[in-house]
């Protein structure tokens, strides 16, 4: 799974030069299963039975002009709701301005209402029409297809040279809170009141806590769930992650 922690700083300078503001508002959100390479493991590919292939999927979100958000690789026999989750969940964390994405009718459903409780996130949308025929150019959603054009065309992506550092990156992650409760459970409450649309890991959490025992820590926060002490505890903690079987 990968996420920037931002934009590459020539990325923001495309947007200013396009007339945009550097900070994006808005995004499209779609997939695209691709065949995997020899060196990606049988365990990390899937089958995708809508496309009718073998391989990888990768699931992104786009700016308006088309520029990289955020990306997330899995088997291909990930369905993009399930994987949607996450994705908009990093992007909540790496973008606090954006306020609307748009989507295609995979997305529907629960997924609207939870980006819209949770995250603060409108999802919009976008579905192509039962009395069309061949291919169509969808509002908004062209823009995410051009994104899958381009990487298609341009197989190798990035290449890094030795010594060089990466570009620069902004949109950093917000500072934690100060965790002013004595006791654990306090904490994690504290945790995930600061910073609610975060789909939150127990290794994390046991890692700003200080704890070794992630093991018996999953457990406590299990006990705690069901006790009713926590009640915001995501399905990321607990549930399989994409790709799993």
């Amino acid at each position: 799974m990968v996420c920037p922690n931002g934009r590459p700083a020539g990325c923001a300078a495309g947007c200013v030069l396009a007339g945009r503001a550097e900070l994006p508002t808005a995004g499209c959100i779609d997939s695209q299963t691709v065949r995997a390479g020899e060196t990606v493991s049988a365990a990390a590919c899937g089958y995708d039975a809508g496309k009718k292939l073998k391989g990888q999927k990768r699931h992104v979100v786009v700016d308006t002009l088309g520029l990289l958000l955020c990306v997330m690789v899995t088997a291909a026999s990930v369905q993009d709701r399930d994987a949607a989750h996450p994705v908009l969940a990093l992007l909540r964390e790496k973008f606090s301005t954006i306020g609307l994405v748009w989507a295609d009718g995979g997305d529907a459903g629960r997924l609207v209402t939870w980006a819209g409780q949770v995250l603060g996130l409108a999802v919009t949308i976008v579905k192509r029409s039962d009395g069309l025929s061949g291919f169509v150019v969808l509002p908004r959603r062209w823009v995410v297809e051009r994104t899958f054009a381009w990487l298609v065309r341009h197989r190798r992506l990035a290449r890094e040279l030795a010594g060089v550092p990466p570009p620069g990156r902004w949109g950093d992650p917000p500072p934690l809170p100060v965790l002013s409760s004595p006791d654990r459970r306090g904490k994690v409450l504290q945790l995930l009141a600061a910073q609610s649309w975060r789909a939150w890991k127990g290794s994390e959490l046991a890692a700003i806590l200080g704890i070794e025992n992630v093991n018996s820590f999953r457990v406590q926060l299990s006990q705690w769930s069901h006790q009713g002490s926590i009640n915001k505890i995501g399905p990321a903690l607990y549930g399989p992650m994409p790709g799993s079987t």
